[in-house]
């Protein structure tokens, strides 16, 4: 991987320190701050760690500087639709429909951005490495769970309804409910009209990203209380990225 601009430079976790500092990350991105017992952990324990990391390759993006990692993502190459069973998806989402795809596929999970970095060349970054490995692998689609902040969907009802009128999954590959809990906004704001600046600005930074490559989601969001978290399968067929984006991201991967 040789993705790198004058600030950031991004390659693969080569060692166990490498992915240690990852799932430190990771902890920061997803749960810190959420466990308030006694028992939680000290310093040195908060990791966010799963059994799909065994099973992954880690992206790193890193400042070229001081080496700091300011964002990190891990990737799960499967052969078609055949394996999705095998992704961390399929935990949340009932995946039969896409056992037709025909082609390479990969799992994009746990993305995040270190909170004291706001700069926007970071997801940018993080996007020309994923475009530059896409094509490395062949692969013919992207997904994974695009996660909103918090399990209140009150505060997203706008985002939700604008990913009910125009971004929903084709209905050949569209994910059905598996998870305990969800909010099927599909059906529940079915007459609602979303307030576009709104739902814009309610909406995550990877999630809105995918949305303009012509990615689609699921038609309800899974409660996830253990990352609290909203999130939707998101879904990205390459074919379907525009030829100008598609142009703008490989030149990234320089």
């Amino acid at each position: 991987m040789s993705v790198q601009t004058g600030k950031y430079a991004v390659r693969f976790a080569q060692t166990g320190d490498d992915l240690i500092v990852a799932q430190r990350l990771r902890h920061l991105s997803f749960r810190d701050g959420q466990n308030t017992s006694s028992n939680a952990p000290t310093d040195l324990e908060s990791l966010d760690a799963d059994a799909f990391d065994d099973v992954c390759r880690h992206v790193l993006v890193e400042e070229a500087v001081t080496g700091k990692l300011v964002c990190c993502f891990r990737l799960l190459t499967l052969e078609d639709g055949q394996t999705i069973e095998r992704s961390y998806s399929a935990q949340y989402y009932e995946l039969s429909a896409l056992k037709d795809f025909s082609g390479p596929m990969i799992e994009m999970g746990r993305f995040c951005i270190h909170p004291d970095h706001k700069d926007p060349d970071i997801l940018r970054v993080a996007w020309g490495a994923m475009a530059e490995y896409v094509d490395e692998v062949g692969a013919e689609m992207l997904f994974g769970c695009s996660s909103f902040a918090g399990i209140e969907e009150a505060e997203y009802l706008d985002a939700f309804s604008l990913l009910k009128d125009r971004h929903l999954a084709p209905k050949r590959w569209l994910p059905r409910v598996k998870a305990p809990r969800v909010f099927p906004f599909a059906r529940r704001l079915r007459l609602r009209r979303p307030d576009l600046k709104a739902a814009m600005r309610a909406m995550p930074p990877l999630l809105r990203t995918y949305l303009l490559m012509g990615g689609w989601v699921s038609d309800h969001a899974v409660v996830d209380r253990d990352l609290n978290t909203l999130h939707v399968f998101t879904g990205l067929e390459i074919k379907a990225i525009p030829p100008a984006r598609a142009r703008l991201l490989r030149s990234l991967s320089t």
